[in-house]
């Protein structure tokens, strides 16, 4: 009875849903377990979305940098050799620092029948800040991961769809597109998974939390804090992030599945269960 009013007050506190006021006395080890479970519905939400924008963003600066345009593709290759060389931490602290520079009203964009206004404000939380950082990263790491892909296709693939006469469109649908998602899908399943263990960087950054409600690691530090005794939260964290892991594999297996249905079993790369934890 305890745990389910626990349940109750605290299983949606990270999304302002429940009781407000945390417990300062009394902590219990339910209290811990539902509380940092409330706080990775925050870390789900930055890696679920920063994850789906940057898979559509990689693969098309991966096609733009492997068809070589020349001004944009030379831009794309800066853009990813900064954010594959710099720590993700120092840029979640130069991002929140561009951000708090903007206009708080932010910026007047005149439409000449009328004028709108983009609202800068936002990107200084960590719901939308956060998450744009997390996207540009991962958009770096996957295009790269994705254009060595595109670069490992077989030119007699290509040719062949020449050959039939496919337009451009057709050949990346039907060949190019699903062989480099074939050839890159165990490395890109790392970077997810590295995703997901990155958004506990956001609870170190300068992003606030939204309505004080923060992320998983968020609660770990205030019960650590409360009991002085770190030894209970911090693996609590790690069971959750370890069972999301393996459901992060579990996915992305049955996707890799799909993918090479039609190979003979000896050509089929399987991802493995344990290989795919390790970056």
């Amino acid at each position: 009875m305890i745990c389910n009013a626990t349940i109750e007050d605290y299983a949606l506190r990270s999304i302002g849903i429940g009781e407000k006021l945390l417990p300062k006395s009394d902590i219990t080890l339910c209290d811990q377990f539902v509380l940092i479970g409330s706080g990775v519905i925050w870390n789900l939400y930055f890696c679920i979305i920063a994850l789906a924008f940057g898979f559509i963003f990689a693969i098309l600066t991966a096609i733009i940098r492997f068809n070589k345009y020349r001004f944009l593709s030379k831009a794309i290759d800066i853009y990813v050799f900064i954010f594959r060389g710099s720590p993700l931490f120092i840029q979640f602290f130069c991002a929140y620092e561009i951000f708090v520079l903007l206009p708080k009203i932010g910026f007047d964009i005149n439409l000449l029948f009328t004028t709108i206004t983009v609202e800068t404000s936002w990107l200084t939380k960590a719901w939308l800040g956060a998450v744009l950082v997390l996207f540009l990263n991962t958009t770096a790491y996957s295009s790269e991961i994705f254009y060595g892909a595109l670069k490992s296709i077989p030119k007699h693939d290509i040719e062949a769809a020449e050959a039939f006469g496919l337009s451009t469109r057709r050949k990346y649908r039907k060949i190019i597109i699903p062989t480099m998602l074939r050839n890159s899908w165990s490395s890109y399943t790392n970077e997810a998974i590295f995703l997901f263990h990155a958004t506990t960087l956001v609870f170190f950054s300068s992003f606030p939390a939204w309505r004080q409600s923060g992320d998983a690691l968020y609660y770990a530090s205030y019960f650590a804090d409360k009991t002085f005794n770190p030894f209970v939260p911090y693996p609590i964290i790690a069971v959750y992030f370890i069972s999301i892991t393996l459901l992060i594999i579990l996915i992305f297996k049955i996707i890799n599945v799909y993918f090479t249905k039609h190979l003979p079993k000896e050509r089929k790369m399987p991802i493995k269960l344990f290989t795919n934890m390790v970056r």
